[in-house]
């Protein structure tokens, strides 16, 4: 919920009546609530909407439905209160009408920031999300308001509504009775059906900066008697995120940590934070490649209390300061920042490139995640940092590409001649015993002494190494031929070459096929097309209706297909045949050879030959295994 941007004294400000009486005996009221806004002039960072809707109030134009969109703690619940006394104030004299400054102390200003109108009538939708709870809302909108000018619905987390509810919605939702006014508020305005958005008024409530969050704190402080450090109330402000509730919380407690002044070091302690001025020393160590420096720093945060992850998140933010002050001017990038981040972040952007900005964000993101996950933090961030510092130390892509191409260093031929072919291993060993602040030079070395990279005269032509290549197939019959379309990802071709066409004639580079009735008219010109792209030599394929053609060998009186079945049952009779099957079978009558090993499972494989009757010894058992049928 959004605050107030004027701190209100204690004794009224709030949603209190103004005939309550304090004393000792009256709880303590967080600043959220104490400090809750009761006007539109008191809401904060919503400029665009305060105008909107004083332009419309003022004009009579208020819309039968608003809704409210914006993350927590901005500000739309508050605005849907305030929206609903400035629509139902009736003044001091009891004579007002809709006013943009409701008065506070009539009637229903006292009550619906008492929370007891009967005419305002809130709803949680995340705890009511059926459409009964909907249908209770609809039969009350048809009665007139009790006392109040008009009847408000506020419905909170109005995304959580069912789709069945907010169907029953609609229609009431479009045409409304004159004295009812819908306000809806939800965080997630991309799960609101666009039907239901269609009939409102939208307002986005944008984040609170951390600026205005800054000053409006101090306001708040001074109203309580109490005092903060510029630099605490700019940490409560940045670890707000936007939210002026989640804010104001967090003042609270450092409040009760801190006492009547709010220091720097009892905020840092109370949000794990780390020092700055340390993230940005150790910023600078990882980009020098100083292991050791860059892990004493990060243990040090650590013994004062930060948070790994928490350092890791500074770091991310450093990254994008710097790679901000790339691109947009140093005053926009810096804003909000101390004058040291301020000064160290212009020099660091300076001496670094875009390309390692945005690498460091990458390992930076996702060593975030781990060091979240981790059962050890600590030493996750550690890995993390060594990571950092070896990639930081790597050249940039191009640079070893050049180099890899023999175009680094010196000129035009390709620079500095690479070592020959027995310096590899030696290269290797020495990048093994270098620290890791010889990352560059490591790189560079492999590089170097890699075999492709070998010294050539200077100005003579690069040979490019031709990649390996397997000599074209040459099928030799029509199986080898729908082996081929299996093999490339021709699948339908191969069906119908198996199921629905004879063989006439099959040649070298000619293929002659009598078609079934199912056969397509284009695939003996697909089938030469693929087969003289596979086979780097032109291929003829053509359709014969007839096989009595001069000189034609006869067509076979089946396809491939039947022919795989006739040899698979002739094989199966032999099996039956055979005396131990027979036997088998004697002993027990009821059963049946359901398959056997070595029979044609794939399509285009030929079938198994069928063991010689009368060549097979019934007692060598190699001549039929019990396993094959």
């Amino acid at each position: 919920m959004s605050e107030s941007s004027d701190a209100q004294s204690p004794d009224t400000a709030g949603s209190a009546p103004p005939d309550a009486v304090a004393d000792a005996r009256t709880p303590y009221r967080v600043l959220a609530r104490k400090y809750r806004p009761q006007t539109f002039s008191d809401l904060i960072g919503q400029d665009a909407l305060v105008r909107t809707l004083f332009n419309a109030i003022q004009a009579g134009r208020m819309p039968q439905a608003f809704v409210l969109t914006g993350v927590r703690g901005v500000g739309k619940t508050t605005t849907a209160r305030i929206i609903a006394r400035a629509l139902n104030c009736i003044g001091a004299d009891g004579a007002g009408g809709a006013t943009t400054e409701p008065c506070g102390v009539c009637e229903h200003c006292v009550a619906i920031a008492a929370d007891r109108h009967v005419d305002v009538i809130e709803m949680d939708a995340a705890s009511r999300t059926g459409v009964d709870d909907i249908r209770d809302l609809i039969d009350g909108v048809r009665y007139r308001p009790v006392t109040a000018r008009r009847k408000i619905y506020i419905v909170d987390e109005v995304h959580m509504l069912s789709k069945n509810a907010f169907n029953a919605l609609l229609k009431t939702l479009e045409e409304p009775p004159e004295h009812v006014t819908f306000v809806f508020a939800t965080t997630e305005i991309r799960k609101v059906p666009v039907t239901v958005l269609s009939r409102c008024m939208r307002f986005d409530l944008r984040r609170v900066e951390q600026e205005t969050l800054t000053a409006h704190f101090r306001k708040l402080l001074e109203s309580e008697g109490l005092s903060a450090e510029d630099s605490a109330l700019a940490m409560i402000a940045r670890a707000a995120d936007g939210s002026v509730r989640d804010g104001l919380s967090l003042l609270d407690q450092a409040i009760a940590l801190s006492g009547a002044q709010v220091g720097e070091e009892q905020v840092k302690s109370m949000l794990g934070l780390a020092d700055r001025g340390r993230v940005y020393d150790l910023y600078d160590a990882v980009l020098r490649g100083a292991p050791a420096e860059a892990l004493a720093i990060l243990g040090d945060l650590y013994n004062a209390g930060a948070d790994p992850a928490v350092v890791l998140q500074d770091m991310l933010e450093v990254t994008h300061t710097l790679s901000r002050l790339q691109v947009v001017e140093a005053a926009e990038a810096t804003a909000g920042l101390p004058e040291t981040e301020r000064g160290r972040g212009v020099e660091m952007a300076k001496a670094l490139q875009p390309a390692q900005l945005t690498r460091n964000w990458q390992i930076l993101l996702k060593g975030l995640q781990e060091t979240q996950y981790a059962p050890q933090p600590r030493q996750a961030a550690e890995m993390v940092l060594l990571r950092l510092i070896y990639a930081s130390e790597l050249p940039p892509l191009s640079e070893v590409m050049r180099e890899l191409r023999g175009e680094g260093g010196g000129g035009k031929g390709g620079g500095k001649a690479a070592p020959k072919a027995t310096e590899p291993a030696s290269a290797q060993a020495s990048a093994a015993s270098a620290g890791p602040g010889d990352g560059a030079r490591q790189a560079r070395a492999v590089g170097e002494s890699a075999p492709w990279a070998e010294s050539e005269p200077e100005g003579a032509p690069r040979a490019e190494a031709a990649p390996a290549e397997t000599a074209p197939p040459k099928p030799q019959d029509l199986r080898e031929v729908v082996a081929l379309c299996q093999e490339r990802g021709e699948p339908m071709l191969a069906g119908h070459l198996r199921h629905a066409v004879r063989l006439l004639r099959f040649e070298e580079g000619l293929i002659e096929l009598e078609p079934g009735p199912n056969v397509p008219k284009d695939m003996g010109g697909k089938l030469g097309h693929f087969l003289t792209q596979w086979t780097g030599r032109r291929w003829v394929v053509t359709f014969s209706s007839s096989a009595a053609e001069e000189g034609m060998p006869a067509a076979p009186d089946s396809t491939l297909a039947d022919q795989d079945r006739e040899a698979e049952e002739q094989t199966r009779q032999r099996l039956l045949a055979h005396p131990k099957v027979q036997a088998v079978l004697q002993a027990f009558p009821e059963a049946k050879l359901i398959g056997y090993r070595g029979g044609p499972e794939a399509d285009g494989a030929a079938p198994v030959e069928a063991p010689d009757e009368d060549h097979m010894d019934e007692d060598d058992p190699q001549d039929l295994r019990g396993d094959d049928v």
